[in-house]
């Protein structure tokens, strides 16, 4: 079994923009906003972005709150 070396990115899902927005179920402009904004990692290829799905749920698991 080969074994993990840092930045091993073999084992990462990239989503686009609006795989991210059908996910989170916002539109597109919103996640644009969050990732211009610098509160979702992405990564530019040409002239699109790129998200990881770990990035997409790690902010969605820090967006928690309890109301009430």
């Amino acid at each position: 079994m080969a074994s993990k070396t840092p930045g091993d990115m073999s084992d990462v899902v990239f989503l686009t923009i609006a795989e991210v927005a059908s996910k989170m179920r916002v539109s597109k402009m919103t996640v644009y906003r969050l990732v211009h904004n610098a509160e979702l990692p992405a990564v530019r290829v040409g002239r699109s972005f790129r998200v990881t799905e770990d990035d997409v749920n790690e902010y969605l698991r820090k967006s928690f709150y309890n109301a009430g």
